[in-house]
């Protein structure tokens, strides 16, 4: 038998404890995994110990959790044949010759990357290295550069195949697929909100993003040209997304056909050589095997926590504050961006979402200002494309969002960490504008699910 301990004072210690650990620079996966195991043999007693097989052995034998290493697979290869700067150097000579054309440009190639990779860091440093100099040597104001790399690449945790929604099903029991079609709406609509921003910035101040001179715009035949180097790539994304939302394939499956469409890509494009497939299957071990290892340390450290009740703790305790579905629903995207300045977000969604989803299920969201509500059944997949729209203000939030180091660590030498934080800035606001429209709004994640699945 293990020590008694009020719930309380088990919720300061363990929380507490794995705040200490990870200001001291230790790993996620082996604080929460290592805090769990200790936890376990200090307060726990023979029940308790059930909680590692039980909790991990559904999770190692979960089929929907193939899809991540197949995904990034996909986008590990589309990376080294190149598509992602022929993607940028199509979208920035078409659309150079507007005013903020390259920046504008940028958000369209990370929505579209976004759709090949459904990885955040990828996306950041590539259009950092790619999009960024561009930018600067045509003299583009620093905010909106910056800002457009920013805000575009966190698009990879929203647009389908994200790797998040993957997570958040496995961990809510939510099917893949919906998450996939109600995320695409409330997607489009950021990128069209920082393209928008963008445009009525240059075309109010010219001087923000001056247009391309008429020299080096293109011929509609050589636009056409590009086009076709890009057909392969754009065709293999339409069919691996095509055959999700018609239901001719689950996600894994079409995981599965992306990973060899993105081989195929790379012979088109003359990039398939042994190197780069090595280089590819290397880099999609390193992440798979973090994101596991994460998964694991925080399932045992949330599932030692409920287990003694902390559910029922946290519940009470925030339902007593008397705020409201709405009031709760708002502490917990406050709570999701405090989270998002510290942690990356497989750990924010393993610590928070198997607590969040049950106390969201308990609630009643009637709809605002006379608008529809959500019902019962839906609550798990609104909840679930608002928190991914969430995690996006927290890789962007300030003084620690991931993408502004990421940003940072390719960006030159001139343009200092301030001006990334000030960029973010403007970017964050329409961010919080989009989780509010989703708020208040549900049906624009809900009405496209409803209108595939019915």
């Amino acid at each position: 038998m293990g020590f008694e301990i009020d719930i309380f004072w088990l919720t300061i210690l363990m929380f507490g404890s794995l705040a200490v650990l990870l200001m001291l620079g230790l790993p996620l996966a082996f604080v929460t995994g290592g805090l769990a195991c200790i936890f376990l043999f200090i307060f726990g007693n023979a029940s308790a110990l059930n909680i590692i097989p039980s909790r991990l052995y559904p999770l190692m034998t979960d089929y929907q959790l193939t899809a991540i290493p197949m995904f990034i697979f996909m986008a590990s290869m589309l990376e080294r044949a190149g598509v992602i700067e022929e993607l940028f150097d199509m979208v920035y000579k078409m659309l150079g010759g507007l005013r903020g054309g390259l920046a504008s440009s940028t958000v369209i190639a990370s929505t579209l990357l976004a759709a090949m990779c459904g990885v955040i860091g990828a996306t950041e440093v590539t259009m950092g290295l790619i999009a960024l100099p561009a930018m600067l040597r045509r003299r583009y104001d620093t905010t909106i550069a910056c800002g457009s790399i920013l805000a575009g690449g966190t698009l990879g945790i929203l647009i389908p195949p994200s790797i998040l929604a993957i997570l958040f099903a496995v961990v809510a029991q939510q099917s893949v697929g919906e998450l996939f079609i109600g995320a695409v709406i409330p997607g489009l609509l950021l990128s069209g909100m920082y393209i928008a921003y963008i445009s009525v910035r240059c075309y109010l101040n010219p001087a923000l993003g001056p247009a391309l001179p008429p020299d080096e715009r293109l011929t509609s035949r050589e636009k056409l040209r590009l086009l076709k180097n890009l057909g392969a790539p754009i065709a293999l994304i339409a069919i691996v997304l095509g055959i999700i939302f018609t239901g001719v394939a689950t996600p894994v499956e079409a995981a599965g056909v992306g990973s060899f469409g993105a081989i195929v890509v790379s012979a088109i494009h003359g990039r398939l050589t042994l190197a780069n497939m090595r280089a590819a299957a290397v880099s999609t071990l390193k992440v798979t095997g973090m994101v596991l290892w994460i998964i694991f340390g925080a399932t045992l450290f949330v599932g030692f926590y409920i287990f003694n009740d902390g559910q029922e703790f946290i519940n009470r305790t925030i339902t007593g504050l008397g705020l409201g579905p709405y009031g709760i629903l708002i502490l917990m995207m406050v709570v999701l961006v405090v989270l998002g300045m510290f942690l990356d977000w497989v750990g924010i969604l393993l610590l928070a979402v198997p607590i969040f989803v049950p106390l969201m299920k308990t609630l009643s969201f009637d709809g605002v200002f006379g608008l529809p509500g959500v019902a019962p059944d839906d609550l798990a997949l609104w909840f679930g494309v608002v928190y991914m729209v969430n995690m996006q203000m927290s890789f962007l939030s300030p003084p620690f969002g991931y993408a502004l180091f990421y940003l940072k660590s390719v960006a030159p030498p001139e343009v200092t960490m301030a001006q990334i934080y000030r960029s973010s800035l403007p970017f964050l606001l329409l961010q919080i504008v989009g989780l509010a429209l989703c708020i208040i709004f549900p049906e624009l994640t809900l009405w496209l699910p409803r209108q595939v699945y019915g």
